[in-house]
């Protein structure tokens, strides 16, 4: 839309791109998500842009700003704060790419050693019957985050009985609790850059806290 070209000649488009490897492809079920290759082709298209006439601004978000924050995506996280959680995980080594399934993580030592460290049972969520960890992207932030499979619903859950997180009574946002917003900030450095983390909001009652 912010071409102003066709679905068709956009999908043609995308596919000369990936053609030149100049974008990679992420399949999740029916949907496909296209980014950029990496820094140089980057470079190659901020060049273009120079002879691209005036700038585009970026498109505002529509998605409201407390969903956009933190929310539960079915049994696990999204949001700002779920993707920030991706990248640390992705950037301390924690997670590595899976080579034999595309856009799956396999759990380094490091990071066995860091969740189990966190309180998670790594041997029971990896004995579960479901994907163990895997790449999803965020439909608002239009990024990875971790999805639903063991791991990232582990994650979720440990967060719960922490008290990190606490649900909306009224919807799928996420609420930050006080101690949740210290215990993330010491734990994982790059939770300080995911804005607007919400703390207690009016419509949780206080009861909600005590949620397992």
């Amino acid at each position: 839309m912010v071409a102003d070209v066709s679905p068709s000649t956009a999908s043609a488009h995308l596919a000369r791109l990936k053609e030149q490897n100049l974008v990679a492809v992420l399949a999740c079920g029916k949907h496909r998500y296209y980014r950029l290759q990496g820094p140089s082709a980057a470079a190659v298209i901020e060049a273009l842009t120079v002879f691209a006439g005036e700038r585009q601004e970026n498109l505002p978000s529509r998605v409201p700003h407390r969903l956009r924050a933190a929310r539960s995506c079915y049994d696990h996280m999204a949001g700002q704060l779920a993707v920030a959680l991706h990248d640390h995980f992705v950037a301390r080594a924690w997670l590595k790419p899976d080579v034999s399934k595309e856009g799956a993580y396999e759990l380094t030592e490091l990071g066995d050693e860091a969740l189990t460290e966190l309180g998670l049972d790594i041997d029971c969520t990896r004995a579960l019957r479901r994907r163990f960890a895997y790449a999803c992207v965020d439909w608002s932030e239009r990024r990875p985050h971790l999805g639903g499979g063991a791991l990232g619903a582990a994650v979720l859950d440990v967060a719960f009985r922490k008290k990190w997180l606490v649900r909306d009574l009224n919807g799928r946002a996420l609420n930050i609790t006080a101690v949740g917003r210290r215990e993330l900030r010491a734990r994982f450095d790059c939770v300080e850059r995911a804005p607007a983390l919400s703390g207690s909001h009016p419509r949780v009652r206080p009861s909600v806290a005590a949620i397992r």
